[in-house]
């Protein structure tokens, strides 16, 4: 059982609202970040960040409040083993986990994570799709290796906001923005909630006294409304991994707002560029493909 988020993924927000101007997508990400950055702290690296496992909880004064979930290819520094696999979702992993080489820090995946999952609250697409094939993910893999994106041409966004995506999208780990540096950035600390970041050091023990149990006539209506199916088309991608979703950056409509995994989108081929996975299943769905 988890938290109840009111407010669905914030891949629906996107997909139901189009592209976010600069000032909402950079509350979304303040505070994608500071999840991150706290998980970071204890230890942990998530390595599947994307719009689909942030939640939109609007349960304080309606006020978006962003939640991580879906921590199934975590690792913790401590007890477990180093990072070496290639897992994770195809448009948003970072080229040294796509290279396969060994060892990796699952920090400096997540940030490119948090980068992608940036680039597309703000663009409407991928960063790394190939403009003429977007559906081809070993196109999609080589512009990632080189670190290859662009932005489309009716998306105005600011220099400031360029210049923190480039020092995310850095191939070379060691010149890649860490957390430590998108927390000084001056494009991301613009209307920064001060709440975000200033009890980074709060007990559990602290968090526990806090709590209050639950009423069970609430917890139970709470859980028959989750329990609902969606009436609208796109209701689907609102569920797990392992349901098909659909992708297609469309550049010819980028001028339109246009989300960057529309309902509308067709099948099987179009579906597996959100979906969770290793590099090597993927691999192996694509040539059952061709």
């Amino acid at each position: 059982m988890m938290e109840y988020a009111s407010g669905g993924e914030l891949f629906d927000r996107v997909l139901t609202n189009g592209r976010m101007q600069e000032d909402e997508a950079r509350y979304f990400f303040q505070q994608l970040i500071s999840g991150v950055d706290y998980c970071h702290s204890k230890g942990v690296a998530h390595r599947d960040l994307k719009l689909e496992n942030a939640l939109i909880d609007n349960s304080h004064n309606n006020t978006p409040r962003l939640k991580i979930c879906d921590f199934g290819y975590s690792k913790h520094s401590l007890i477990d083993s180093a990072p070496k696999s290639a897992v994770g979702t195809p448009a948003y992993i970072a080229p040294e986990v796509l290279k396969r080489q060994g060892q990796y820090d699952g920090r400096a995946a997540d940030v490119w994570s948090c980068g992608v999952t940036l680039y597309v609250m703000l663009c409407g697409r991928y960063p790394f799709e190939d403009k003429t094939d977007p559906k081809n993910f070993r196109k999609t893999v080589k512009r990632i290796l080189n670190g290859e994106y662009g932005f489309p041409s009716k998306v105005a966004l600011s220099e400031k906001c360029r210049e923190l995506l480039a020092g995310i999208f850095q191939v070379d780990v060691a010149k890649r923005l860490t957390m430590e540096d998108i927390k000084k950035d001056e494009w991301f600390n613009v209307n920064l909630p001060s709440e975000l970041f200033e009890n980074d050091d709060v007990s559990a023990s602290s968090h526990a006294s806090k709590f209050e149990p639950m009423d069970r006539e609430l917890l139970t209506r709470i859980v028959e409304k989750a329990r609902e199916t969606p009436s609208s088309g796109g209701g689907s991608f609102g569920s797990n991994n392992y349901e098909a979703r659909k992708d297609g950056g469309d550049e010819e409509n980028e001028e339109n707002r246009q989300p960057p995994l529309p309902a509308a989108a067709a099948a099987d081929n179009n579906n597996r560029m959100s979906k969770a996975m290793s590099v090597d299943e993927y691999m192996e769905m694509e040539e059952d493909f061709h």
